[in-house]
């Protein structure tokens, strides 16, 4: 397992997480949190997902000693003491205590199935660590797509509330004119219906503030306060490269397609495991012992015996469980190769997915901001209008519908651009902690 990046990532997450926090035990029910590091290091701490990948590992560098320790000497000591009575025919009964003691040493010279064990225990061990760095940017990009769900949620109810009072202000203005019958009751009625209809939508909206906030608890376990939210004048940087790079870096460094192909390569390992059963074993062995027992427990001067040699097996016939188990193998590693495919496939897809979807919002920020500014201009002119005579109740209402709709569109798409963002990091196994921070900068504590 190569630890020096593993601590690497943890240092450079530090810079998000506070030590301190992420070393309690965490209990993160009913507390809140407001910053986007708050939810990432409860999350971490908080995420079962992430707890399995982690003991996973653990599991993966437990088994890649055990390998390694198999092929290390192996030492072993026994000790036995009796007490033995003797009659041999025609003679006097002997009785004595007996003593035998002795020390062992085992080491491995050639076993092909051990060797090819081990290297397939490394390969499994960097297989595990590939999938927790996955969860890892899982978790975080899932946590900062629930926390900009709720920002988005708590905008579109801010909006909502601001379209409810614009309409409420002109209902008050119709009722002023429909009392002194100025205006007539169809007038009344359409703007009533307007109001029922915001505040329908505001009800809505509520629910769906409810259920993003309960959606960022269950990732993280805290609590949503007053959280940080996206600022107007965020420098988000363009996208750069073309698709085809970005394709190319999934290839290279995408987590599950790295983990995959260490399968593919353990699953190789296998195959020569299951080969090595056919090979012959040796082993050199250097003994100690000390007794007074002989042959059947016969008493003996106390002797020392030291004993070196070489042990060599040679396997002649297994009943062809040997050759069952070579095509086992073989079996598993044309489907690990098969599953690398199929993911190559999909991350493929994801990638180009989640590249044309951040163009596309480049885009329509630019698009919903000028119309943002076109219907802003439009209502306020229809509102004059209005206090004029020059145009009606009705659009006067559609064109605050329209202000306060291309409002909400605007602040959707800038949301997702940051989200699509990151999922196209996240696929392309290019997220760090850098990235986090940057995201973390283009946010600003609510004003109070």
């Amino acid at each position: 397992m190569k630890y020096s990046l593993r601590w690497l990532f943890c240092l450079g997450l530090a810079s998000i997480v506070p030590l301190a926090s992420m070393a309690q035990d965490y209990d993160s029910a009913g507390k809140l949190g407001s910053t986007l590091e708050d939810f990432f290091s409860a999350a971490v701490e908080f995420s079962p997902t992430l707890s399995i990948a982690e003991e996973g590992l653990n599991i993966g560098s437990a088994r890649r000693r055990a390998a390694n320790g198999r092929l290390l000497p192996q030492v072993s000591a026994r000790a036995s003491v009796s007490d033995n009575r003797s009659q041999a025919q025609g003679l006097n009964r002997q009785t004595f205590d007996g003593e035998r003691f002795s020390v062992q040493l085992t080491q491995t010279l050639f076993n092909w199935q051990a060797f090819a064990a081990r290297s397939q225990a490394y390969l499994i061990e960097d297989q595990l660590e590939a999938e927790y760095y996955g969860e890892l940017a899982n978790l975080l990009t899932e946590v900062a797509e629930k926390y900009f769900n709720v920002l988005q949620s708590e905008d579109a109810l801010e909006s909502i509330v601001s379209e409810l009072e614009a309409v409420s202000n002109q209902l008050d203005q119709i009722q002023s004119l429909y009392d002194r019958q100025l205006a007539r009751v169809t007038d009344l009625y359409q703007v009533q219906a307007s109001l029922a209809a915001v505040e329908a939508q505001q009800l809505q909206l509520q629910v769906q503030l409810a259920l993003s906030r309960e959606a960022l608890f269950s990732v993280s376990g805290l609590t949503a306060g007053e959280l940080s939210g996206l600022r107007e004048n965020a420098d988000i940087p363009p996208l750069e490269n073309s698709i085809s790079f970005w394709v190319s870096q999934a290839k290279k460094n995408n987590h599950q397609i790295k983990a995959q192909k260490f399968a593919v390569s353990a699953a190789n390992k296998r195959i020569d495991e299951r080969r090595g059963a056919y090979m012959p074993q040796v082993n050199f062995i250097v003994q100690r012992q000390d007794s007074n027992l002989g042959f059947e427990n016969r008493l003996i001067n106390q002797t020392e015996t030291t004993y070196l040699g070489l042990d060599l097996s040679i396997p002649i016939y297994a009943g062809g469980s040997n050759r069952a188990g070579i095509s086992e193998a073989a079996s598993q590693h044309r489907i690990a190769e098969s599953q690398l495919r199929q993911i190559e496939l999909q991350a493929s897809e994801r990638v180009r997915s989640a590249y044309l979807q951040v163009q596309s919002a480049e885009t329509l920020i630019q698009a919903a901001q000028k119309l943002v500014d076109s219907t802003t201009l439009s209502s306020t002119a229809m509102q004059r209008g209005f206090e004029l005579g020059a145009v009606t109740s009705v659009d006067v209402l559609n064109a605050l519908r329209d202000q306060f709709r291309s409002e909400r569109d605007l602040q959707q798409v800038r949301y997702e651009h940051v989200k699509y963002i990151l999922l196209l990091k996240r696929e392309t196994g290019l997220l760090t902690a850098d990235d986090m921070l940057e995201v973390s900068g283009w946010l600003e504590a609510p004003v109070n």
